[in-house]
């Protein structure tokens, strides 16, 4: 989107809110609404006023086995939210669960619900920065 990020992307602390385009993204941002719901606090949030719509991006990395456990539980957390956000917002408001495993197995659909951010990342290039991770604490433990 064009937004400027240090060389080492896992060093990289982004500013919690950002307007770019008309689009604005919040970071680990409590959304506020007119009604009390228990999950509140998405991961990102990108809410493009030009198009109308609010994505509610919420990111994990479980075990391999658990993918589609966390994703199945990131979409019923957000549920109240999403609903919320689009009556409050009058947008159309879509929970996306970004889920890649600690050995980089994902679901098939994560390349459709990539599509619809803005920044348009690719799912290899996210399974590889997560094995990256996943490598790099494991030589932390074992070293």
């Amino acid at each position: 989107m064009g937004l400027q990020v240090t060389e080492e992307y896992y060093e990289h602390i982004p500013e919690r809110v950002i307007n770019v385009n008309g689009t604005t993204i919040k970071w680990d941002v409590l959304v506020i609404t007119d009604g009390t719901i228990l999950a509140f606090r998405p991961d990102i949030v990108q809410h493009d006023k030009n198009k109308k719509t609010c994505l509610l991006i919420n990111t994990a990395i479980p075990d391999d086995s658990n993918v589609q456990t966390k994703e199945t539980e990131k979409l019923s957390k957000y549920k109240d939210l999403e609903i919320k956000v689009s009556r409050s917002w009058k947008v159309r408001a879509k929970t996306l669960p970004v889920i890649i495993a600690a050995l980089a197995t994902i679901k098939e659909v994560l390349d459709q619900n990539l599509q619809l951010l803005q920044s348009n990342p690719l799912a290899i290039e996210l399974q590889k920065i997560t094995l990256m991770s996943t490598a790099h604490i494991i030589r932390e433990v074992l070293g």
